[in-house]
């Protein structure tokens, strides 16, 4: 019975991760972070004004419906050219005053017969309001669609209470342009930094050497973590050595030696030999030793190389020597078993860390012009643009893009990208091509030295029998290719 509960605790608890990183992914999309921004601020604000409205006759309640659809525009579109504090407030008081001038040419020349309390708002009257409200506001380049509401309803204040309302609605506008500008500032602009984990993350970097192209992949991730100052690279060499430790299925580091000293290798205590190392793990070290100089004296990046005695799985070799050197991302090679990636590569995908899989054409070591394709805005598409800028360098160009199907469909990818293009520091070039995924990387491919793509690994299982992952497609692809796994 105990263990019946203790599975469906893990059950439980695994279920409530799965949910919260679906949480976290739509969060990350902005249109839904400034939906969920509206719920909860929009409300808040106005429940403030009602108080305040309550409790102060320098607030009058009169201001709010006009004001409440004027803060939704605001959140609504924190980006356009109308989402200005000062604007929203002056187009707002601007607005008032209207109604106030409207009202006194009806008092004085069109109605001066009769007591100011009797006159009542005529057709005239509110299409005078409403066009002084359109003249000034268009003359004074304060625009503003609550302003024009806002003239409408200050018809309808009593005439020796129409200075305090263009104080009521000046102050009111005031507090929720300050509270605009502080959730925009301090929050929404700085959205990547609390949403985003890419952002600091990855600059420890394991690179398992392997391969035709070993010392290439070594020097993307090299570069990658150069891009930070606490960059640090792991270069990891698995090797078929009989070592009790690797028999009784206890640690697999057998070598391990820090580059800051002369890359000297120190011996494991129980690596078995003479001098500590036989000559399969003395060749390794040596390689991994000359490849670790070579890379500090390029890019400058401290170098730790690590020989392991190979295990039951390599990739399982890899994924604990990842966590014994304290790396959060790992750059491995790109390898195929006839049409579908080794094993080997499959099983590194499931480490609980970043994985970045490299294939290289013809053993690149820079990457000048990148090419990031992303299906949706979000924390893996984010990654992918950050790799693609550290890699590209200062003088580098990245390009990201969105494919579609149909024209009706431009408009949202073009501000998805645009959303994603403002969380980033740097320039990139946004592109909306109206074609196949892979028809569209074909075209591109010789263009770019690099192609950053997602490895799809938040899709359902319907969805990747539907549409195969853009992985599966790149065998034909003649550049670069880096396929980012984002955990």
């Amino acid at each position: 019975m105990r263990d019946w509960l203790g599975i469906g605790t893990r059950l439980s608890l695994g279920s409530v991760r799965r949910r919260f990183r679906i949480v976290r992914r739509r969060l990350e999309e902005t249109s839904t972070l400034i939906h969920v921004s509206i719920l909860l601020f929009v409300p808040a604000l106005i429940a403030l004004m009602t108080h305040l409205s309550n409790r102060s006759s320098y607030v009058s309640f009169f201001v709010l419906p006009p004001l409440a659809a004027g803060t939704y525009a605001l959140f609504a579109n924190p980006e356009s050219e109308y989402a200005s504090p000062v604007r929203f407030v002056a187009g707002l008081s601007v607005g008032a005053i209207c109604s106030w001038v409207a009202m006194e040419v009806a008092i004085r020349f069109v109605y001066p017969e009769l007591p100011p309390s009797a006159i009542e708002v005529d057709a005239a009257g509110a299409a005078f309001a409403v066009f002084l409200a359109g003249l000034l506001t268009w003359g004074l380049d304060i625009e503003e669609a609550a302003a024009f509401s806002m003239a409408l309803l200050g018809l309808l204040v009593d005439p020796t209470r129409r200075l305090s309302f263009v104080v009521s609605v000046f102050v009111s506008s005031g507090i929720v342009a300050v509270g605009f500008a502080v959730w925009r500032d301090l929050f929404y602009e700085q959205r990547a930094r609390y949403l985003y984990e890419s952002i600091e993350g990855d600059d420890h970097v394991l690179v398992p050497i392997r391969g035709e192209f070993a010392e290439a992949t070594a020097m993307l991730g090299a570069r990658l973590a150069a891009a930070h100052d606490a960059g640090k690279v792991v270069l990891l060499d698995v090797v078929e050595e009989d070592l009790e430790t690797a028999r009784d299925g206890g640690r697999p580091t057998g070598v391990v030696a820090d580059g800051g000293d002369g890359l000297r290798g120190q011996p494991d205590p129980d690596t078995e030999g003479d001098d500590g190392m036989d000559p399969t793990t003395a060749a390794a070290v040596s390689e991994l030793e000359s490849l670790a100089s070579r890379i500090e004296t390029n890019l400058g990046v401290p170098c730790q190389i690590v020989v392991a005695a190979a295990g039951p799985s390599r990739a399982e070799t890899v994924r604990q020597v990842a966590s014994e050197a304290n790396c959060d991302l790992i750059v491995a090679p790109y390898e195929t078993d006839g049409s579908e990636v080794t094993p080997f590569i499959k099983r590194l995908l499931e480490a609980n860390r970043d994985v970045l899989i490299h294939r290289s054409c013809d053993g690149r070591q820079r990457w000048r012009r990148i090419m990031v394709p992303v299906r949706q805005a979000g924390d893996t598409a984010h990654n992918m643009i950050d790799f693609a800028l550290r890699l590209a360098g200062p003088i580098g160009h990245v390009s990201i893009a969105h494919c579609i199907d149909s024209e009706k469909r431009r408009r949202n990818a073009t501000q998805m990208l645009a959303n994603l293009a403002e969380t980033i520091d740097g320039t990139v070039e946004t592109r909306v091509p109206n074609a196949s995924i892979h028809d569209f990387l074909l075209r591109s491919a010789p263009e770019n030295d690099l192609i950053v793509i997602g490895s799809s690994g938040d899709r359902s299982v319907a969805s990747r029998l539907v549409s195969p992952p853009t992985f599966k497609q790149i065998d034909d692809l003649e550049t670069d290719i880096a396929i980012v796994d984002r955990h």
